[in-house]
């Protein structure tokens, strides 16, 4: 009874302001059409194929290997690009934190480096570099030894671990330098004053306080890797994993939706599985190091030996690094990668040509993402600040349902629009006809800018929420009910004062917007079309036509133009950022 006067209270509130309760039903129906809808339609076509029962899709499941197969190989290969990933950014996040080494801002601006490329650009200069006929591998021919006599062969689980890894350790280690960098060195300095080793100290201590930026590593590289497509497409040769499998059901010759569908269910399955056993297990333990009390331990000095050795693996992971991008920057600029490796620009001359399909291909993806990116960082923004700052019936429900695509793998967000959006539904035909419901279909369906743009928006918005949600908490509530009393609506009041507040934030969201969008490849690779070709997706087909040289070329160039707008909007947010200081020093003096 309480919490239906509540409700009626919040509904009141929200009829006085005939805007926010627009832009409150405009967000829902956004999100009923863009992120449940395609969900609800896979999960019922996977579940419900052709009138079959549901126990019917739970047995083909579990006794049909072309189902389970795929299953166990994806779980596989996450398993160890989650753990050895971690293992490595962890290696990095440590020496960041507790290691006096040289060189700390340029290890962690290399080893960035992977997330502003997509992941299969590692693997294309793995083909080149340990392939059959790779550089590394006639290298060792030549002094009498056979890679591949001896077992090793990069088309399959070894190749997809090895560059997955390469890909993804960069959030393991951007991830774990902020745990660690949180924990009070204090408690260690004291343990070794009290007589205990380091190594002790790191497994007693350190280690310990660290497990819920383990776990939560070892969780995103799992969730990672399983909804990786470009890599498996690219490299794992007859390993197939779920993320091609589903795809080649969609493309191939039997257009089995439905089967599809029930792979990319699966893909949640062991996503789900991993978030639940992380959650039970660190839900039990404490790991709290901050209690209000001044702590400014200082960690004392390790021996040379130590800081040699975690030297060198910080730079022979970033000298992989080096390799493989050095490696495509140089096959950019060979006649054909792998076979004529005489030196030209040809590539990027052929890239920038007038008419040219690649140079279609570079213009529609920064159209798009131009488009796509100032809408993510808004609606991001305006969900985050009604969540946090205005009370409404539903207000968690949308929470939850704008943070569903971040957990959710690109195959099965990819074939959900595919069934939401493939024809115009039947109303709309009797309403407005067939020839304004074909219009309608080429402005607003399957195969339009616009429904890649809304991929984009409900794909990449979560991270910009989040970011908001925590900016906003900050900010105390007094300014913005000051802008309320002195007459300013909620609309105002958000545009105003709290969008300005909250720029970096806010910048940050369209930072990562534009890179996923220019990156994105396991959802839109279903809604691409010939009339509608995207970067990513011609550096996918010019691998698979063995073109490496072009490939090569416009990942450089997609890279080159992803570092521009991260620095175009790195000196906004600093801009930004000196304004507001200014602001706050005049107001200290006033």
């Amino acid at each position: 009874m309480k919490r239906l006067k509540e409700i009626v209270i919040e509904l009141r509130r929200l009829a006085s302001e005939p805007a926010l309760l627009i832009i409150i039903i405009g967000i829902f129906a956004l999100l009923g059409v863009y992120v449940v809808y395609p969900l609800y339609l896979v999960a019922a076509t996977g579940l419900f194929r052709e009138d079959r029962s549901l126990i019917s899709s739970i047995a083909d499941i579990v006794t049909k290997s072309y189902y389970y197969g795929p299953f166990l190989r994806s779980v596989k290969v996450g398993f160890w690009v989650a753990s050895i990933g971690t293992f490595v950014g962890y290696i990095f996040a440590y020496s960041l934190t507790r290691i006096r080494m040289p060189g700390q801002g340029f290890f962690r601006v290399v080893a960035t480096f992977p997330i502003i490329s997509p992941p299969f650009v590692v693997a294309m200069a793995g083909i080149l570099l340990l392939g059959r006929n790779g550089c590394i591998t006639n290298f060792l021919y030549a002094h009498s030894v056979d890679i591949y006599k001896m077992g090793f062969e990069i088309f399959g689980f070894n190749g997809l671990v090895t560059f997955e890894t390469l890909s993804y350790f960069p959030m393991a280690f951007l991830l774990l330098v902020g745990v660690l960098g949180a924990i009070d060195t204090s408690l260690e300095e004291a343990a070794m004053d009290l007589g205990a080793s380091r190594w002790r100290v790191f497994w007693t201590v350190t280690f310990p306080l660290s497990l819920p930026g383990v776990a939560a590593s070892m969780l995103l590289l799992f969730i990672e890797s399983l909804a990786d497509f470009g890599t498996p497409l690219v490299i794992s040769g007859n390993y197939e994993v779920l993320t091609t499998q589903a795809y080649l059901l969609v493309v191939g010759a039997l257009h089995d939706l439905s089967g599809a569908s029930l792979l990319a269910i699966m893909l949640l399955i062991p996503s789900l599985l991993a978030f639940m056993i992380q959650k039970y297990w660190l839900e039990k333990k404490s790991f709290v190091t901050v209690t209000g009390k001044p702590g400014s331990g200082a960690i004392k000095e390790v021996s040379l030996p130590t800081k040699a050795g975690f030297f060198a693996a910080c730079l022979f992971f970033v000298g992989l690094i080096f390799l493989f991008y050095g490696m495509v920057v140089f096959g950019s600029f060979t006649k054909q990668w792998g076979a004529d490796n005489t030196l030209t620009i040809k590539n990027y001359v052929e890239l920038f040509e007038s008419g040219s399909d690649y140079l279609r291909a570079i213009l529609i993806s920064l159209e798009l993402a131009a488009v796509a990116t100032p809408i993510t960082g808004l609606i991001g923004m305006m969900i985050a600040f009604l969540v946090v700052r205005r009370r409404f019936p539903g207000r968690s429900l949308m929470e939850f349902t704008a943070m569903l695509t971040f957990a959710t793998p690109g195959t099965f967000v990819g074939i959900g629009y595919i069934l939401a959006f493939n024809k115009v539904p039947a109303f709309m035909t009797g309403v407005f006809g067939s020839i304004t419901a074909e219009k309608i279909h080429d402005l607003l369906f399957y195969g339009s800018p616009f429904l890649i743009v809304m991929l984009f928006v409900f794909r990449n918005m979560p991270v910009g929420i989040r970011s908001g949600i925590a900016s906003i908490q900050q900010i105390d509530n007094s300014i913005e009910e000051a802008s309320l009393d002195l007459g300013a609506s909620s609309a105002q009041t958000f545009f105003n004062i709290t969008l300005p507040l909250i720029a970096p934030a806010f910048f940050s969201g369209l930072a990562y917007s534009f890179v996923k969008c220019m990156t994105a490849i396991s959802a839109v690779i279903f809604l691409s079309t010939g009339n509608l070709p995207l970067i990513t997706i011609a550096i996918l087909e010019a691998i698979d036509n063995s073109d490496y040289s072009q490939a090569a070329a416009l990942s450089v160039v997609l890279m080159l133009f992803v570092l521009v707008a991260l620095g175009v909007i790195q000196l906004l947010v600093r801009g930004m950022g000196e304004r507001n200081m200014k602001a706050a020093q005049m107001q200290t003096l006033l």
